[in-house]
């Protein structure tokens, strides 16, 4: 069977690219290796409370997600970001430490000490970083704001959005545009100035969800897709022919297409492309993914003594805590909690600790529990406690990631038609992903001329119903 399109991997980059393609008129297949699509974006309902296997929320500024929200017809069914969220906390001495989200709430808090804080007022005077060589996050916050902030803030913040550590990820690959904000203005404190003046107001960042979580999206996007997805389906090769691409699959056969986007994650890729461009191949194999560990705890509410007035809590490396953070889901977004109850995400693994993600469910569970009685003054048994663990958990970009994603697209040019895209490329936030998939999928069209590939027969057959 032939295809104008063939995409590999079903999770939500995947979809969403094969929601544009269709859209422009392409005939497209999604080959999926899990018997369901949606890759982690899994959300699932545990006797009243809702559990996010994967992410949590999305990015409300990113014009993607937004759109594809309001295209698919989900806007009625969108949570904002709810009241009650006044803090951020972090753990700092075995405790912890509320913080305002005021912008000015580190200078006004106690969590970092008064060096550190009059170290971040100074920031404005740090010379501009002219050098050639790459930094690491730890790097160039520490350069800019001071070691203690760095270990304190952007250390936790690292861990909490990559389960990476700031000392081996890139400050170019994670904190794209804060870099452009020091190149462009000389100082991060500047840049932040110059744009609330121009605005009137502080430069943020909305979160949102909808009422049945984050699997919402890629349930939507199958809908639409339908047949489009085949799922329980493993790729074991990819050849080029002279007009197309073979895709050689374990139990279905072989099927053909002008074009294919391989959207996996980055060690199956790797796998893929291993005998099609072994560069390709190598570089990809350098991202690593570690494994992380969600442990979902559902409580009375008069079981937990802290307010949960915050999306929950970080913990800096050098507090040795077992959990990275934990998120509080039930005051981030309506509908995660039966009334008079509260819920709560705890990590576990990731770069820190990959080893504490793959121990017994049961200790996992054990481990939070301890966590959050010891922290959030939560008392008794839980009323729900499940534990989602992932062998392979977000990818690290680490220093030397620009290199590696142009080794990649040197395998595009190397064989035209090829496209490889996915959550290791630019981050594995949500939005992200949908404006990388999105991205990715606008130069397929390209490639194929602006123009599908169906014949008369074809489109009355697939379009034919719509106009009965």
């Amino acid at each position: 069977m032939s295809f104008d399109v063939a995409i590999i991997g079903g999770g939500v980059s995947g979809l969403s690219a094969a929601y544009d393609l269709s859209g422009r008129g392409y005939k497209v297949v999604v080959l999926e290796r899990q018997v369901r699509s949606g890759g982690n974006a899994q959300s699932e309902r545990i006797d009243g409370f809702l559990m996010e296997h994967g992410p949590s929320s999305i990015n409300a500024q990113a014009m993607e997600s937004v759109g594809l929200s309001r295209d698919l017809g989900l806007e009625s069914l969108r949570t904002d970001l709810g009241a009650q969220v006044k803090s951020r906390y972090l753990v700092g001495d075995g405790r912890l430490q509320g913080i305002s989200t005021h912008p000015l709430g580190f200078l006004m808090s106690g969590y970092l000490s008064p060096l550190a804080r009059l170290r971040l007022m100074f920031e404005i005077a740090v010379p501009r970083y002219n050098a050639q060589s790459e930094e690491t996050i730890t790097e160039f916050w520490s350069r800019r704001f001071g070691r203690e902030f760095t270990d304190k803030v952007i250390d936790p913040l690292v861990a909490g959005l990559y389960a990476g550590k700031a000392d081996d990820l890139s400050v170019n690959a994670v904190f794209p545009s804060i870099v452009a904000m020091e190149k462009k203005y000389g100082s991060i404190s500047r840049a932040v100035l110059s744009k609330r003046f121009a605005s009137g107001k502080m430069p943020g960042r909305r979160l949102f969800s909808w009422m049945d979580g984050i699997g919402t999206l890629p349930s939507a996007l199958a809908s639409q897709l339908g047949g489009t997805i085949r799922t329980n389906v493993v790729v074991t090769s990819i050849t080029r022919s002279a007009k197309s691409f073979e895709i050689s699959t374990a139990k279905t056969g072989t099927l053909s297409a002008r074009a294919v986007i391989v959207a996996t994650q980055p060690h199956v890729s790797a796998s893929l492309l291993e005998a099609m461009d072994g560069p390709a191949a190598e570089a990809i194999s350098e991202i690593s993914a570690p494994p992380i560990a969600v442990a979902f705890l559902g409580y009375k509410r008069n079981q937990v003594d802290h307010p949960l007035d915050g999306l929950g809590f970080l913990a800096p490396a050098g507090e040795n805590r077992p959990l990275s953070g934990a998120l509080f889901p039930s005051s981030m977004f309506k509908n995660r909690a039966p009334e008079g109850h509260v819920a709560m995400s705890g990590y576990v693994g990731g770069a820190r600790a990959p080893e504490m993600a793959l121990m017994p469910a049961e200790d996992i569970t054990a481990l939070a529990r301890d966590e959050f009685r010891d922290l959030l003054g939560a008392k008794g048994e839980p009323v729900v406690a499940r534990v989602r663990q992932w062998s392979q958990g977000l990818p690290q970009l680490t220093t030397g990631h620009g290199q590696r994603l142009q080794r990649i697209h040197d395998a595009e040019q190397r064989h035209p038609g090829l496209f490889v895209t996915g959550n290791y490329f630019t981050g594995p936030a949500v939005a992200t992903c949908l404006t990388q998939s999105l991205e990715t999928s606008s130069r397929v069209h390209g490639y194929l001329g602006g123009r599908n590939h169906f014949d008369e027969h074809e489109q009355a057959a697939m379009f034919g119903s719509a106009y009965a």
